[in-house]
């Protein structure tokens, strides 16, 4: 049976101030009135019924979550007890599945991406099953036909396509062995990428059986699993929380794409055929909103912009007016507490304000 896991343990530094350490990006409404976990999950339709869907979080986001999806069924919310990047937060999810299902296929993806449309994410996630379940031993990610040379997104560089498969249709997904993986590159690199057409952006949405990526972590990360077999061992019973509390923190971070996928056998990429966006920061409102006559993405109750050009002006409080005159390329990001005013082509620089915050002690900020 197919499973659901929903990634949604991370900060979103690059979205302060309406990201804070207790609503982090995944818990915004960035686009429309549900908040991003909820659109992730509404997303999911039949692929995956509340009780095979699970969420990986932190204990400071768990209630906030389950508040946020009350159809999810108690056990749902996957409680990591710190931080320990993808790898350890999808072994532990694999674990907690394999538990009720020895023959179990996960589907794990972000909770913070815009994709689209519903029904075109579900039958790729279908057909990505369906390749797992010829051949047990895959390991699926999906790539998307980069349109820039993106210098943010880690790439995945295509082999030759699968082959054999006679029931393969033209409607479905091409389909390739993966050659190699590649991190963030500079512009220059990625622009050959490009180029070259053999390359996808990395989208961090994977398929595969539960059983098969705890396999592939034994393999390539013991070290994790021994920590990973211990937690699953003493799961129901009275030790379960201490035991999950020490092992788990004990586990060193790395990613899954970095420990896993880029050393394993048998990995698939499929060319995505639904829109996607990472949402990665806030110049994605340029490309999910609507621009104005003047390039400007406005989402406030209030704004008057004089010779107000490229720039992106969110307002929380309805009845608070903005007023911008004479700049352009701005980011203006409007709280009740606090406003952010940047320079929207060095936007990276926005994580470093969490972390001058911690040095001026200001965490009422944070």
């Amino acid at each position: 049976m197919l499973n659901a896991v929903i990634m949604a343990g991370g900060a979103g530094t690059r979205f302060w101030p309406e990201s804070r350490t207790t609503r982090p990006k995944q818990l915004l409404g960035m686009m429309g009135s549900r908040t991003m976990i909820q659109a992730t999950a509404d997303r999911l339709g039949d692929l995956a019924p509340p009780e095979r869907t699970y969420v990986a979080t932190t204990a400071v986001l768990a209630d906030q979550i389950a508040a946020a999806l009350p159809e999810l069924p108690p056990g749902a919310i996957l409680v990591e007890p710190c931080k320990r990047d993808t790898g350890p937060c999808i072994g532990l999810a694999a674990a907690a599945i394999l538990r009720k299902d020895p023959d179990a296929i996960m589907a794990v993806m972000p909770s913070d991406h815009v994709i689209g449309p519903d029904e075109t994410f579900q039958e790729a996630i279908r057909f990505a099953a369906s390749l797992v379940e010829e051949d047990r031993r895959r390991l699926v990610t999906f790539g998307i036909r980069p349109t820039y040379p993106a210098e943010t997104f880690g790439y995945i560089e295509r082999a030759e396509p699968l082959t054999g498969d006679a029931r393969k249709t033209k409607d479905e997904p091409a389909a390739f062995a993966v050659k190699k993986f590649h991190e963030k590159p500079k512009a220059d690199v990625a622009s050959r990428y490009i180029e070259s057409g053999n390359f996808y952006w990395n989208a961090g949405i994977f398929v595969w059986r539960a059983d098969t990526i705890l396999e592939t972590i034994a393999r390539f990360q013991p070290k994790m699993i021994e920590r990973l077999e211990r937690i699953a061992d003493a799961a129901g019973t009275p030790e379960a929380d201490e035991v999950l509390q020490r092992e788990f923190a004990l586990i060193e971070p790395i990613s899954i794409d970095l420990g896993v996928m880029e050393r394993a056998e048998n990995v698939v990429v499929v060319e995505a055929p639904f829109e996607w966006d990472d949402v990665g920061s806030w110049r994605a409102l340029e490309r999910l909103g609507r621009p104005d006559a003047d390039a400007n993405v406005i989402d406030a109750g209030r704004h008057i912009g004089l010779k107000t050009t490229g720039s992106i002006i969110r307002v929380q409080e309805l009845g608070h007016l903005v007023v911008t005159m004479g700049v352009k390329d701005l980011i203006v990001i409007v709280t009740p507490d606090a406003t952010l005013v940047a320079d929207k082509h060095d936007e990276e620089s926005i994580r470093k304000i969490t972390q001058e915050l911690r040095d001026r002690g200001w965490a009422e900020y944070l």
